[in-house]
């Protein structure tokens, strides 16, 4: 037996679905489907019809006819059984109706191919061809309930380790607070700009910086990364020193190895505790920092270009706030500033002058810096990147070789470049061939990272090749650059401080850095 066809149609002969198993063009098969209900007569009990080509074999279901097509030479009883197994499987996927039926095309196509094969039918039954279409798998299953416990047991094994820790924090704070703290000497109170309203000192009654923004992060944050010597090393002439248990630390060793970032817990002494490696020498720091937002086509073009500054204060003691700052910046188009509601306008857009609208108080003294005016630069284009890095990857064979190069502008120095390339997932580390500068594999992210100290005049361009094994050009992007440089678009610095009572202007210094926040290229 050869089923050419196995279709069902509407009275009219109008084609619901139709799954051929022979090669029959479409215009054949919709004649052949249009030209039976014309040979179907009425009051007949046959359930076949003979043309001189093929043989209909078919079955009416409610308003639609469940037909196959065979070649003449077919065996009936084999057709007429093959006819009754479809007949059972089509309502066990539709109502009996042409809207389901075409709803469920895909459904009954499938449960078709299950029954017959190459136009012979399958030796296999209805709950059969209902669990080959669902595919479903007990290996598969068991093997995600396995997955899924140990999951649940890895956060287990976390939240213990996490207790485990702050319990240690919290006994560190308590000798902290008991029999140290006379060797430590005076803790300092930190004032946040938020706190505006403190009596006799306060910078305004109120108002605090809650407008400000969320972009307005402090500079003078936490070092990242390893801490410094002087952090680590234990004060001598002192008995006691704080440390983790020989299981928290294979815990992190764990943790390290597989890719995660671990910043150490260190339990310094009770004299080095207090004391704090970022507190300047200078009795004022100014810091100034523009964050870059861009997104570039991966063909050309920018979809997003936005640079954001802050100018913020930090101001050591009380008697030092009573300043004013003489700033000055280049005349960049689509420059915009705004000032915290405690500056006085007028006196910074006539003179470029940051002063408080109340001389009588001074500025917030403390650690913490104050945010006092932001700016933003919009309508750049892609002439102004500070680099710009194109991705060529070109499949040859069983390998795919991927060619990335960058060109830095003229206009800044940038350091701690690191380009992030996603990869596919691989079983081992890339092979890389060329690179000018450093690289490292993450094989928890399955990222390359290209890392270059330094950019500048020595080496505006430079470029990496690196093969991977077949591979969609997509797979390789986006790609996240991270850099930072000490100038920044607006050009923006202070050239002078103006003291608001008698004395000399004291001692001031100024960090100006220019940071990608979010680089990429998509």
């Amino acid at each position: 037996m050869v089923v050419l066809a196995a279709s069902i149609i509407s009275k009219s002969g109008k084609a619901l679905v139709s799954r051929q198993y022979v090669d029959m063009s479409r215009i054949r098969i919709e004649g052949l489907l249009a030209a039976f209900p014309k040979l179907v007569g009425t009051g007949k009990q046959h359930t076949y019809l003979e043309t001189e080509s093929v043989r209909y074999v078919y079955q009416p279901i409610e308003g639609l006819y469940l037909l196959l097509i065979t070649n003449k030479q077919s065996n009936i009883l084999e057709d007429l059984d093959t006819l009754r197994l479809l007949s059972k499987l089509v309502p066990e996927y539709s109502s009996l109706d042409e809207d389901s039926i075409c709803k469920t095309a895909f459904e009954l196509i499938f449960a078709f191919d299950e029954a017959i094969s190459l136009g012979n039918k399958e030796n296999v039954t209805v709950q059969q061809v209902k669990q080959y279409c669902e595919m479903e798998s007990h290996e598969e299953k068991a093997h995600k309930l396995m997955m899924q416990s140990k999951i649940n047991e890895t956060k287990d094994v976390m939240k213990k380790r996490a207790s485990e820790l702050d319990k240690i924090r919290m006994e560190k704070g308590k000798l902290d607070k008991g029999g140290y703290s006379s060797i430590s000497g005076p803790r300092v109170i930190e004032k946040t700009f938020s706190d505006m309203n403190i009596s006799g000192t306060g910078f305004g009654s109120g108002s605090g910086l809650s407008g400000i923004g969320a972009d307005m992060d402090s500079f003078a944050s936490k070092p990242k990364g390893r801490p410094s010597a002087a952090a680590t090393a234990p004060g001598k002439g002192f008995g006691m020193k704080l440390g983790k248990s020989q299981k928290t630390n294979q815990f992190l060793e764990s943790l390290k190895a597989e890719g995660e970032v671990i910043l150490e817990d260190v339990q310094p002494s009770a004299v080095s505790s207090r004391s704090s490696p970022l507190i300047p020498s200078d009795p004022i720091t100014v810091t100034i920092e523009e964050k870059l937002n861009v997104i570039v086509k991966r063909d050309g073009g920018v979809n997003n270009f936005d640079v954001q500054g802050t100018l913020a204060l930090q101001v050591l003691n009380d008697a030092d706030g009573f300043i004013q700052l003489q700033i000055e910046n280049k005349d960049v188009p689509g420059l915009s500033f705004k000032t915290h509601p405690n500056i006085h306008k007028e006196l910074f857009n006539s003179q470029q002058i940051v002063g408080a609208k109340d001389p009588n108080r001074p500025f917030p003294s403390g650690q913490n810096e104050t945010p006092l005016v932001k700016w933003r630069i919009q309508g750049m284009n892609e002439s102004n990147l500070p680099l710009s890095v194109n991705c060529w990857p070109s499949v040859s064979g069983n390998e795919t070789y991927v060619n990335i190069e960058y060109e830095a502008s003229e206009m800044f120095d940038l350091n701690n470049v690191v380009i992030s390339i996603p990869l596919p997932a691989l079983r081992e580390a890339p092979t890389v061939k060329q690179i000018d500068g450093e690289w490292k594999y993450d094989p928890r992210n399955s990222v390359l990272e290209w890392s270059i100290i330094l950019i500048d005049q020595s080496n505006r361009s430079g470029s990496m090749e690196f093969i991977v094994p077949p591979a969609d050009p997509s797979t390789f992007f986006p790609i996240s650059i991270g850099f930072a440089a000490s100038n920044t678009f607006s050009d923006l610095k202070v050239t002078g401080i103006h003291p608001l009572k008698e004395g000399n202007p004291p001692k001031y210094s100024q960090r100006v850095r220019l940071v990608a926040a979010n680089y990429q290229i998509v």
